[in-house]
């Protein structure tokens, strides 16, 4: 972590949405701003000129050129799935058989989880990614050494054990009992451990019993502070089968809520076909869904329904959806939720480069109950950034130096950046090393 000595001084443009522009808030915008960052927060905004003036003996960190963006936040990803990404042409079912299922199977040898751990944690980095809300594996081993190599890289992870009980390859399957010991040794070890935090996780309510639905209520109960995600509401085929398996349930979303896994510290992947009252009941909860984009285009699921989660007063923010969807980067998620909201018509909500950058940073720190410590350049909060400094003379490079304003700008990344012009991120004023 970084020390309490004097502080550094960081130069840069500096632009986030501390106000959501989907409640009249925009960019703020530093041109040639300055932060003054002391034991990784930031103590201090200003113009770079009086802030240096003020403090002309401290080290200066010049991020001239391209944008300081804060660092984004990923919702849903899926830590055995970087393998799988790419398959395309199937339906969500079809996938998970295909495709990620298989991969998800090998990580029962500890030493394939221990280098599939390096490949995500390293690509979440490169893309700018400083928090995340991991799906983990089905193995404990496997969680155990994620977490390790969350903590040894310095990012922010709430991950936990994945668990089943039916439908699935009997590979992945465990007991309620298990399902409840072995979640809470990862939580006792875990758990509000630096910037590590444990989620409970069943996979569906497709591959769960109501006996393991059961015990991961008991765990998120008896881990003080722990936190849920799950799947819900994203295939047709999928709905319909969680219905059949549920018939004394009201909806898809009904199936947790009977085990009180509907929250403020549940956030929900996809929910693209949800009803109504599923709509209701997620706001009363103060529960967020994670918000797929790329990946509900990759398996067909269908274009979401942005506008009726934000009338309804749900939460919604960015994921990534790895391996479904295709790869770590929110400027493609962002991207994507954009065609989306178009493809929707009257339906749809228009999003401009200021709701992109919001989704993808101050949404999901709010969602993950973070946003007093990360997801804008506030005084107060931990300096979590990613520096956007794509190379000379590239697409994206030309298009930012004749950009005509900042949100012009800011679009135009969302349109064109990829991990490569990301040049450097922090998490609490550390330098990530990408890897």
């Amino acid at each position: 972590m970084a020390g309490p000595g004097p502080g550094t001084l960081f130069r840069g443009t500096f632009v986030d949405t501390p106000v959501s522009p989907f409640a009249g808030g925009g960019l703020r915008v530093e041109t040639d701003g300055g932060l003054l960052v002391r034991a990784g927060r930031i103590v201090e905004r200003d113009g770079f000129a009086p802030l240096r003036a003020r403090h002309p003996d401290l080290d200066v960190v010049d991020l001239s050129g391209g944008l300081v963006l804060p660092g984004f936040v990923d919702t849903h990803v899926h830590y055995p799935q970087v393998r799988a990404i790419g398959g395309l042409g199937m339906p969500l079912l079809d996938w998970l058989e295909q495709c990620a299922l298989p991969e998800e199977a090998r990580l029962a040898d500890p030493a394939y989880a221990a280098t599939l751990a390096g490949e995500f944690v390293s690509g979440l980095v490169a893309a700018g990614t400083t928090t995340a809300l991991v799906f983990g594996a089905h193995f404990a081993p496997a969680v155990e050494v994620l977490f390790t190599e969350a903590a040894r890289v310095g990012i922010r992870v709430t991950s936990g054990l994945v668990v089943s009980d039916r439908i699935l390859r009997e590979d992945l399957y465990t007991s309620p009992e298990r399902a409840y010991a072995e979640g809470r040794a990862l939580a006792e070890r875990w758990h509000d451990v630096d910037r590590s935090r444990y989620a409970v996780i069943p996979r569906f309510s497709l591959s769960c019993t109501d006996d393991l639905l059961d015990s991961c209520g008991a765990l998120l109960k008896d881990v003080p502070g722990s936190w849920f995600t799950s799947h819900v509401n994203e295939n047709l085929a999928e709905i319909g089968a969680v219905v059949g398996l549920f018939e004394h349930r009201e909806h898809y979303l009904g199936t947790y809520d009977h085990h009180g896994l509907v929250g403020r510290r549940s956030v929900f992947a996809h929910n693209v076909h949800a009803t109504d009252d599923e709509l209701a009941m997620l706001a009363a909860a103060d529960a967020s869904v994670a918000h797929c984009p790329t990946s509900n285009a990759a398996l067909g699921s269908g274009l979401f329904p942005l506008r009726g989660h934000l009338e309804h007063g749900v939460r919604v923010a960015l994921g990534s959806d790895v391996g479904a969807g295709a790869g770590f980067s929110l400027f493609k998620e962002g991207l994507q939720a954009y065609f989306a909201q178009q493809l929707l018509g009257p339906a749809g909500l228009p999003l401009g480069a200021a709701h992109l950058l919001h989704l993808a940073t101050t949404a999901g720190a709010q969602a993950l109950d973070l946003g007093g410590t990360v997801g804008d350049f506030s005084v107060g909060k931990d300096f979590d950034a990613l520096w956007l400094r794509p190379a000379e003379r590239s697409t994206l490079d030309v298009s930012l130096r004749h950009a005509p304003d900042t949100e012009t700008a800011v679009a135009r990344a969302f349109a064109l950046a990829t991990p490569a012009d990301v040049a450097a991120v922090w998490v609490g004023g550390d330098r990530i090393d990408r890897g």
